[in-house]
């Protein structure tokens, strides 16, 4: 950059949310030459994105991207993550903001190693949310295996004699249980937000039984168990025996679609589900695959070819039919599902070892609105003001979108806020 186009010593960039689209934000900004914060609500960065086994287009793991962005991040002086932490207020007008934001403690400092010694020590266990609640984890935890910071977390339902234990097992007087909360404010030209989404909530679904019957799972459950990081170190089982499926169903569109729950498509689904596919053909060659749809979406032309693929494959079977109703067979925990075939006009009666709902996207934003000037379509979406300018979404805040995609809105977001701070 010349030194007439150089960027302004008091811009700065706020991004809100770690995942992918924020990391992107955040380093395309920071890189040209502008102080960006980074918030992230979780202990570590990364986002849904860590929680794949493989994703799109590539079907690389996860660490293929995040490591080069981690990379990145830690060479980069221009960039302050702040993890834990949350947005309460932005106040001000584009090129003057002030944003109020709210830090948990982590009761850990910068001088944890990773050693696992207060993991080892510690008796407390918790619901562990990256695997949905599939297994527990210590109160004394690391995130995942790709967690940055690569700093442990120690969780507050740790009782005394736990705290204790870990306190006097950390060699590095890493452990603070003074650490409170805490509030702060941040000045900022330009706010991006990258809240992300939350897979929708499958027990509103009340026809597709899931929370009543353990063999029913979500999509991003059957992600978590073929990943080796997972709750099953990557073997794909079924939840109430731990048996090998011999046959699987997926019912496209669960909750989407839907007027009572999601009314739009949340674009990647259908792929995710022929990604399942793959997971499952490779553990399990013989086993039968069934694939209930309304509409399969696959967007541009790698998406359809590696559609044509599974297609072609003889131990996966596509009904044009939405599944109406499950019930669980007696003594087997077999899912017994309904569905109608529309090509046929025929109901279809099938019993499968397991059942997955494809479950849509919902914003994060739609739970959980910012206190923020932002405009939202009635689903929660952020929708881009430009004649506004100041604070704009990017990836999945905006709309649901694949990596790439969300990728490509982000590198446009950090412009935008950019030229936000230049005017």
């Amino acid at each position: 950059m010349t030194t007439e186009n150089s960027a302004p010593v008091s811009g700065s960039i706020m991004v809100v949310g770690g995942g992918i689209s924020g990391l992107t934000t955040a380093l395309e900004a920071a890189e040209v030459g502008y102080e960006v914060f980074l918030i992230e609500k979780e202990a570590s960065l990364g986002g849904r994105v860590t929680q794949l086994k493989h994703y799109f287009p590539k079907l690389c793991p996860p660490t293929c991207g995040l490591e080069i962005n981690y990379r990145r991040l830690k060479d980069n002086k221009n960039i302050k993550v702040y993890t834990l932490s949350e947005v309460q207020k932005v106040d001000g007008t584009p090129g003057d903001y002030t944003v109020s934001v709210k830090t948990a403690p982590r009761y850990v400092n910068s001088s944890c190693t990773c050693c696992g010694e207060c993991e080892k020590v510690c008796e407390t266990e918790i619901s562990n949310e990256f695997n949905f609640g599939m297994d527990r984890r210590k109160a004394a935890y690391l995130p995942h295996n790709m967690a940055f910071p690569q700093r442990y977390v120690m969780d507050p339902a740790m009782g005394k004699d736990d705290r204790d234990k870990v306190k006097e097992a950390c060699k590095y007087n890493a452990i603070d249980f003074s650490m409170e909360e805490s509030t702060f404010d941040l000045k900022v030209g330009a706010v991006v937000f990258t809240t992300g989404w939350q897979p929708y909530d499958a027990t509103r679904i009340d026809n597709l039984g899931f929370g009543r019957y353990p063999n029913i799972i979500t999509n991003m459950m059957l992600e978590r168990l073929a990943s080796s990081n997972g709750p099953t170190q990557g073997k794909i089982v079924r939840p109430s025996d731990d048996k090998a499926p011999e046959t699987i169903a997926f019912a496209q569109c669960a909750g989407s679609r839907d007027e009572n729950h999601l009314p739009y498509c949340s674009y990647i689904c259908c792929l995710a589900s022929l990604k399942h596919a793959t997971y499952i053909r490779a553990q399990y060659p013989d086993a039968k695959i069934y694939i209930y749809y309304i509409d399969l979406r696959t967007p541009g032309r790698k998406y359809e070819n590696f559609y044509a693929k599974l297609k072609a494959d003889e131990n996966v079977f596509f009904i044009k039919g939405k599944v109406a109703e499950v019930s669980e067979e007696s003594g087997t925990g077999n899912i017994n599902l309904v569905a109608e075939d529309t090509i046929s006009g025929e109901k279809i009666r099938q019993t499968v070892d397991m059942l997955v709902l494809a479950t849509g996207m919902q914003p994060t934003c739609a739970i959980d609105k910012p206190a923020a000037d932002l405009t939202f379509d009635d689903e929660g979406f952020i929708i881009n003001d430009f004649s506004k300018g100041g604070l704009f979404a990017a990836g999945c805040a905006n709309k649901p979108a694949d990596v790439v995609t969300s990728n490509q809105n982000a590198t446009g977001m950090a412009l935008k806020a950019i030229q936000t701070l230049r005017r």
